[in-house]
């Protein structure tokens, strides 16, 4: 059976393919996206039951669609994301292929397109968009074997606190997964540890605005690299109930009790690293900093935006970083399940192309890979900081579509008839 023949194959239906799609579309440049799922999956069936965005509706959207029903300062439901979605796949008309599961991409030997191989069959393609994005693989350190009696599970399948054995938790990791599970146990009744690791920790908002717009005002969004040894910092916000600062003094005043990060394993006893408390410290630090950056910004524009200076209090610390635990028997403390909110790595297995470093991470450059024909999308950090948002994949996506134009004039230049010809 032949192969169909498309210009351009999309492999991903998330918010960076159908991203992609409206500026395809818009350039009239024919292509396909295939999901292996549905429209936007990984927010229906790989996050925890109550999960909110972390960026309010009016920022975490398409520049083109609005949420609708929603005032535009909440912070809509995984269910009203997906559902947003879904909607602009429909508005967008987009030719997404959904239960479509790609199998193997390459470059056929000598000439100008691609082989996908696909569940549904094979097509041929001039462009391919790998736009699956940076959290594709769930990582669960080697750090704690099986043991009897303890569940360990990652927070891409954490759902809920009933879901889980009676006993304590240890959560590992104080991201904005890791942070915003340990409080919903915490509120749940359940005795919680959190291993907390270097992290930022902005504030929700600031003299009346959201920090999603003090990082635009302030050029944050576009800082088109990371400083040195940031380039994996996890960040600490949350928009859960309405949307409040997350402070781990906080929730160890109300019984968490924090720890260092998680480094070693002997016997049921898990161990930490003494750095709790600078941890903590140089996460009061970036806070503090971006006070001091707002205020300025105010003071330079002459805005009228009212002073804040309780944002500045930092509590005393609590007995668990004044003393921390340096390890902890996990049968002796009824611990009874470790969730692992450490993060996500790539994975191309599926893709065949000499364009990726040692670690498997795609080398590109605003998504252009030096394969010509082959681009990335979704990357963090692909051109700026704000790359990996709903937002920011936008006009990423926009860039790519503007370089696949360029080369599509190239490819069909043809001499002039009437050029002179020197001898």
């Amino acid at each position: 059976m032949a192969a169909e023949t498309i210009h351009t194959v999309v492999v991903g239906g998330g918010q960076a393919g159908l991203a992609m799609s409206e500026h395809l579309g818009k350039m009239g440049l024919s292509h396909a996206v295939l999901e292996r799922h549905r429209i936007a999956e990984r927010w229906r069936t790989e996050r925890w039951d109550s999960l909110v965005a972390n960026g309010p509706a009016w920022h975490d959207r398409f520049p083109t669609m609005e949420f609708e029903g929603i005032d535009p300062d909440a912070f809509p439901s995984k269910d009203r994301v997906a559902a947003y979605f879904e909607a602009f796949a429909d508005k967008i008309s987009a030719p997404i292929r959904c239960g479509v599961e790609v199998t193997r991409v390459y470059k056929v030997a000598g000439q100008r397109r691609f082989r996908v191989e696909t569940s549904k069959g094979a097509i041929d393609a001039l462009n391919v968009i790998a736009a699956t994005g940076p959290f594709q693989r769930p990582v669960i350190p080697a750090l704690v074997p099986d043991t009897p009696g303890l569940t360990q599970m990652h927070s891409a399948t954490y759902r809920n606190p009933e879901q889980l054995a009676p006993g304590a938790v240890l959560v590992v990791g104080a991201g904005s997964s890791g942070g915003q599970i340990a409080d919903e146990l915490l509120r749940a009744g359940r005795r919680v540890y959190l291993s907390v690791g270097p992290h930022g920790r902005p504030p929700r908002s600031y003299r009346g605005r959201d920090f999603v717009w003090w990082l635009g005002v302030l050029g944050k969004w576009d800082a088109a690299a990371p400083s040195p040894g940031t380039e994996h910092v996890t960040i600490s916000v949350s928009g859960a109930h309405g949307g409040k600062t997350v402070d781990f003094r906080r929730y160890a005043a109300r019984g968490m009790t924090l720890v260092g990060r998680a480094e070693g394993w002997t016997d049921g006893v898990i161990r930490f690293a003494p750095d709790l408390v600078r941890n903590i410290r140089a996460g009061d630090d970036n806070y503090l900093s971006l006070l001091d950056e707002a205020d300025a910004y105010v003071a330079r524009q002459g805005l009228d935006l009212p002073e804040e200076p309780e944002a500045r209090i930092i509590d005393p610390d609590p007995d668990c970083m004044t003393a921390p635990l340096a390890e902890l028997d996990l049968a002796q403390a009824g611990v009874t399940t470790i969730i692992w909110a450490t993060g996500f790595e790539v994975d191309y297995s599926w893709l065949e192309a000499d364009v990726f470093d040692e670690r498997g991470r795609p080398i590109h450059q605003r998504g252009v890979s030096a394969e010509q024909g082959l681009y990335f999308l979704g990357q963090s950090w692909q051109s700026r900081r704000g790359s990996a948002f709903i937002w920011g994949v936008w006009h990423d996506a926009k860039y790519l579509a503007d370089q696949i134009a360029i080369q599509e004039s190239y490819r069909h230049y043809h001499p002039s008839a009437q050029a002179d010809h020197h001898p």
